[in-house]
């Protein structure tokens, strides 16, 4: 959402119904490895999903969509799909990527602590997936996004964090 990577017209605030943001799918290269899969964002099913939506110039849109398809479906568990979102009072359709629930990658619908313990536990290429987490919520928040279940994710981890630099480890 915030790291688009090409051009675009415009930006916008948009609401998805029908999904919500998710650590859901299994990451065993940028943020864990293997070894020690961590874990990424991902939109699943059910309830609503606040982001921004990029108009991109109709002559650039091939170009975008082929750079888009093979940045996000080369290595996770996503499916492209074209959803309505609503802007404004407006409804447009925007192409987006959604969890592909039939994907060995996908993690589905973890326990809050389970998820809080991968994502304390692992890293990869990309660093370590702590701070993915830290930095997705501090993203989103400045562009006027609150994700409640995210924030419960980044406290159960910042708990875990004061346990291990408390020396009681996990």
């Amino acid at each position: 959402m915030w790291r688009p990577d090409f051009p675009y017209v415009e930006v916008e605030p948009a609401v998805l119904d029908g999904y919500h943001r998710s650590f859901c799918i299994y990451s065993r290269y940028w943020r864990g490895t293997p070894e020690r899969p961590g874990l990424v964002l991902g939109l699943t099913p059910g309830g609503v999903c606040r982001g921004l939506v990029y108009r991109v110039a109709e002559e650039e849109r091939h170009a975008v969509v082929s750079y888009l398809n093979e940045r996000e479906l080369g290595s996770y568990a996503y499916l492209p799909k074209t959803l309505p979102v609503t802007i404004g009072d407006a409804r447009v359709n925007a192409y987006t990527f959604v969890a592909d629930e039939a994907h060995r990658y996908y993690a589905g619908d973890l326990a809050l602590a389970e998820a809080a313990h991968i994502i304390m536990e692992s890293q990869g290429i990309a660093g370590l997936n702590r701070d993915y987490l830290i930095n997705t919520v501090r993203e989103l928040e400045a562009t006027g996004f609150v994700e409640p279940a995210l924030h419960a994710l980044l406290r159960t981890v910042e708990e875990l964090t004061g346990v291990i630099e408390g020396g009681s480890g996990i």
